[in-house]
């Protein structure tokens, strides 16, 4: 009866307030539901607009070529998200990736065996990615952002004093040539990698404990060490797998190139960490879609191949990006508000 009266003196019975709370709630939901296929839809529309507007853009030539250029920042993408996943981050990506490609040229001078070559480059990169995730871990750091940008430079010097020259070295096995610049019916090899890498990773996450773990550990770390979850190791596995990643990136690089070098992987962070954020991952760790973060890897590649054709200038194509990422964190910031209200609705619903 208070209710009521409550209700009328307020403007309105409670059947047209409920209504009106439940119409709020749904509209909630539904913005919710458009931020979460954001990523998609944004790619979709992005596709159609270039299309129209770019010339010989959607041509199979030229399709191809995106796949192909994109698969570095796609795999590489994949371990960087398992890291974000955590409430972390690897800046660590390129220099890795380098030191790699180094380290598989000078094996190659020893031995033109391409599994021990493809072997050298995947244990280089899980070794960097060991040791970020075991300062971190049990140096206590206060955050990879230390240890990452640390071996950043410690990675791409050793490339640089690694390397003969200092610069390029030329030739790789013919097997691992085949990899990152051959071609099977008329798709480039390398895009068949990055689906093999996406199809394990999501396995991994999706239907095995330790993927759950990473999960739980990104989203509420005190919660899961009272659970029995293994958090520091959960951690250090992640920056292996993100090494590893690396180390897959740096066989289809140098293969595409035919080279390896301590140039290479040049801002790779940046663009790793941008397809995770524009692929609709936080920085507050727990929440993240593996496909979404494919699709932010995607994305750059095709925007930067539009601009490549447009001859835009590579300096506002670096700008484009750095826009980018904000367009992506601020989505991220609406994305958490809406769901806190979302989750006071439904607190108030049930009460």
């Amino acid at each position: 009866m208070e209710d009521e009266v409550e209700a009328k003196f307020l403007g309105g019975s409670p059947s047209v307030q409920q209504g009106a709370e439940q119409e709020h709630a749904s509209g909630l939901s539904v913005a919710l539901k458009l931020l979460s296929a954001g990523p998609v839809v944004i790619l979709i529309v992005l596709l159609v607009i270039l299309t129209l507007s770019v010339p010989n853009f959607f041509t199979p030539r030229n399709i191809s070529n995106i796949l192909a250029q994109i698969a570095v920042i796609a795999v590489v993408a994949l371990g960087q998200h398992l890291v974000i996943l955590t409430r972390g981050i690897d800046l660590s990506v390129g220099a890795n990736l380098a030191l790699a490609t180094v380290l598989g040229a000078l094996m190659f001078r020893v031995t033109d065996n391409a599994f021990i070559v493809m072997g050298t480059m995947l244990l280089a990169g899980a070794a960097v990615g060991a040791v970020n995730g075991l300062v971190y871990v049990y140096g206590r750091l206060p955050h990879p952002f230390i240890i990452t940008l640390a071996t950043l430079s410690i990675a791409r010097g050793l490339a640089l004093e690694l390397s003969i020259g200092h610069t390029t070295m030329r030739g790789m096995p013919a097997t691992i040539t085949a990899i990152g610049g051959g071609t099977s019916y008329g798709v480039p090899n390398s895009f068949f990698v990055v689906l093999a890498v996406a199809a394990l990773v999501f396995v991994i996450a999706r239907y095995v404990v330790w993927g759950r773990w990473i999960y739980a550990v990104g989203g509420q770390p005190d919660a899961a060490r009272r659970m029995g979850i293994p958090v520091n190791q959960v951690l250090v596995s992640t920056y292996m797998m993100s090494g590893l990643c690396c180390g897959v990136g740096a066989i289809v690089l140098s293969g595409r190139a035919e080279a390896g070098s301590p140039l290479y992987g040049n801002l790779l962070e940046l663009d790793t960490i941008a397809a995770v954020i524009i692929g609709g991952a936080s920085f507050l760790g727990g929440r993240g879609n593996l496909g979404h973060a494919l699709v932010g890897a995607v994305m750059i590649g095709v925007i930067r191949n539009a601009l490549n054709l447009l001859n835009v200038n590579l300096y506002f194509q670096l700008i484009a990006i750095g826009v980018i990422i904000v367009l992506a964190v601020e989505s991220d910031v609406l994305r958490n508000h809406l769901e806190s209200r979302m989750r006071v609705k439904q607190a108030g619903a049930l009460g």
